[in-house]
């Protein structure tokens, strides 16, 4: 249903093909219950943050290479960077601030 693709830094990314909706659109099915957004959103954050520290050791590898490129360097670093958004953006939906 996705096609995946690479930008200009090399980062995967995937993009939904012509004719593909979200399951949940006003034309879909039923809109998902709360626990299982719930339980989606906590998978989601459990991948996300797996990834960010799998990069966190592949950036520490790289570094302590005499060797190291420092493009590839760069590259994952910023791919950290997104991650960390991402996980931010997942927590605020998952755990949101009600000022009561």
């Amino acid at each position: 249903m996705t096609m995946e693709e690479t930008d200009a830094l090399g980062l995967s990314i995937v993009q939904p093909r012509m004719g593909d909706r979200p399951a949940n659109d006003e034309k879909g099915s039923e809109f998902e219950s709360k626990s299982a957004r719930r339980k989606r959103l906590s998978a989601a954050l459990s991948r996300l943050k797996q990834e960010h520290r799998d990069l966190d050791a592949a950036i520490t590898s790289l570094e302590a290479s005499v060797h190291s490129d420092q493009l590839q360097l760069k590259r994952l670093k910023k791919k950290k960077l997104l991650l960390k958004d991402e996980i931010a953006q997942t927590e605020d939906e998952l755990f949101p601030d009600i000022i009561a």
